[in-house]
């Protein structure tokens, strides 16, 4: 049976795609795309040796490895939990 990737709430699509962007950036990861960050955040992951070459057109997250994307993924995810706690204790 096919996994839905449905979400609960439609609007949190570009939330959630806008945070991949970010922490892509902030891990210094070649990610560019529609809707994702300009480059200006990764403009010294050359530098730090972490920049893989540029990033495939229309925003293809192909190019990087699956510890790469599942860290990204993790860290989605720790913030949404970071965000529900905060919320649930309010």
């Amino acid at each position: 049976m096919a996994r839905s990737n449905r979400k609960i709430i439609p609007e949190s699509r570009q939330v959630l795609n806008q945070w991949k962007y970010e922490i892509a950036a902030e891990f210094g990861l070649p990610v560019s795309g529609a809707g994702g960050v300009s480059g200006a955040d990764t403009e010294f992951a050359g530098e730090l040796g972490s920049f893989g070459g540029g990033a495939s057109p229309g925003g293809s997250w192909g190019h990087l490895t699956s510890r790469e994307n599942g860290s990204v993924g993790g860290e989605i995810t720790k913030r949404l939990v970071a965000h529900a706690e905060r919320d649930f204790l309010l």
